[in-house]
């Protein structure tokens, strides 16, 4: 592969002649692929009980395995559709490990699709919290929402949104941002070939002026003693070290921590102008079995209450009418949170989740279905959120029985006498103890409910 000139000198700089030929000598080795296990809905010990998919640990992320695409494909299992596992890159699963999310936590996620990092952080902001993720571009929002609402997460509100409108919205409010910049894509020439003609038209010089006015918005929207993740999928000391500096420089009250847990293959940040940002992380392929990443955490030093948005999305806690009957048979605290009817679409927004009125919504809240006359349509996400326990109606179909591809695809099924156990109209289709989707059976018949977007082909 021949690289651009100039990418190969400041490579050369950054690393020395005799690393940037171990660097280079990674361009004739395999691109590693990478499977995260969702610990919203599984714990990684119960999970690899479970997968017959040949997997390898990595090292530097407690939930992440390597796999191998010649002798399996995990899109293709079960367990996928149940959102028990996400497929990601290695070395992008680092940003939203290391952002030190705790309970009840406020959480943004500002260029968010398609959804690697912020499923992460939707599965670790526990029954307080709330998670924003956003993306300005509308077609990549709908696969970031798909990718949240298939990993089951409910406490949730996505955007389509120029990050400038979510400033005056949510002025210093949230507790935890991550920012994974759009980049020049350095890190990611040995994965796909064709980011070097990407690179060719917008180098770093382009992404640099978006990246500076980003991480700007990042921090007025950071409660005072938040915290603020940066990433990037590039070497680029100008799209990493110097903007992270550049923000130092106009924000005194900012200031660089330590990754933790570290990690041997780690190489430290080059310090600029004078400034020490060794705390910065690089990840090169020739350290470590992953592709190219760079990912710098920073603090607002200054402790106070965070502010909240002034006008908040009309809600309330009464249910249609075509909807309580169903909702009855959920096992959850209805009063804890409000709901909002969007035309015949019925959401919840638990407590804490705090939708302001304004914006370009994509998801606010929970999805719980749609509400037509006399009757109400549980949605695919509710399904996808819902614990079996949770609904009172299941209908189970253990892995490896062909009828759980069947539904999949969404074909009509038959169910035994002893399978049905007397019962009839909605139920929840459950992959083993993990909810698939929907289904009315009748008379041993179950009519397919999965949603038609989702379906295997």
């Amino acid at each position: 592969m021949t690289l651009p000139e100039a990418f190969e000198q400041e490579m050369k700089q950054l690393l020395g002649e005799e690393e940037y030929e171990a660097y280079r000598k990674t361009f004739d080795e395999a691109v590693h692929r990478g499977l995260r296990v969702n610990n919203g809905k599984i714990s990684t010990e119960e999970f690899l009980r479970r997968t017959d998919i040949p997997l390898k640990k990595v090292p530097w992320i407690p939930n992440g395995f390597y796999y191998d695409e010649e002798s399996c494909n995990p899109a293709k299992d079960a367990d996928y559709y149940a959102g028990l596992y996400y497929l990601q890159e290695p070395s992008a699963m680092t940003p939203a490990s290391r952002l030190p999310i705790e309970p009840d936590d406020c959480v943004l996620d500002l260029c968010a699709a398609p959804g690697g990092k912020a499923t992460e952080l939707g599965s670790r902001i526990g029954e307080g919290g709330m998670l924003l993720a956003n993306d300005i571009s509308n077609s990549r929002a709908k696969a970031l929402l798909r990718n949240l609402e298939i990993q089951g997460v409910g406490r949730l509100l996505v955007t389509s949104e120029d990050p400038e409108k979510l400033v005056t919205l949510y002025p210093a409010f949230f507790d935890k941002i991550l920012l994974d910049a759009p980049c020049s894509g350095e890190g990611m020439f040995r994965k796909e070939s064709s980011m070097l003609r990407y690179y060719s038209e917008n180098g770093p010089e382009h992404y640099v002026p978006i990246q500076k006015k980003l991480i700007e918005q990042a921090y007025q929207m950071l409660a005072e003693g938040g915290e603020l993740l940066y990433s990037t999928c590039t070497f680029s000391v100008k799209e990493n070290e110097e903007v992270i500096a550049g923000l130092l420089d106009a924000h005194p009250d900012m200031e660089v921590q330590e990754i933790t847990p570290g990690y041997e293959g780690f190489a430290p940040g080059v310090s600029v102008n004078g400034r020490d940002l060794s705390r910065c992380v690089h990840i090169f392929p020739q350290r470590m079995e992953g592709e190219g990443h760079f990912v710098a955490l920073l603090k607002k030093q200054r402790e106070s209450r965070k502010r909240q948005p002034s006008r908040l999305l009309e809600t309330t806690k009464k249910l249609p009418k075509e909807a309580e009957e169903f909702l009855a048979g959920v096992r959850m605290d209805w009063k804890n949170g409000s709901f909002a009817l969007v035309k015949d679409q019925l959401y919840f927004l638990p407590e804490g989740v705090c939708a302001a009125k304004g914006l370009r919504y994509l998801r606010t809240g929970l999805s719980l279905g749609t509400v037509k006359k006399n009757r109400f349509e549980p949605s695919q996400a509710l399904a996808a959120y819902l614990k079996k326990e949770e609904y009172v109606s299941c209908l189970t179909i253990p892995k490896g029985d062909d009828r759980v591809m069947r539904y999949l695809k969404g074909e009509t099924l038959s169910f035994s006498g002893e399978e049905c156990q007397g019962k009839k109209g909605w139920v929840l289709v459950c992959l083993d103890d993990f909810p698939l989707g929907w289904g009315k059976i009748n008379n041993g018949t179950l009519k397919n409910k999965y949603y038609a977007g989702w379906r295997m082909v």
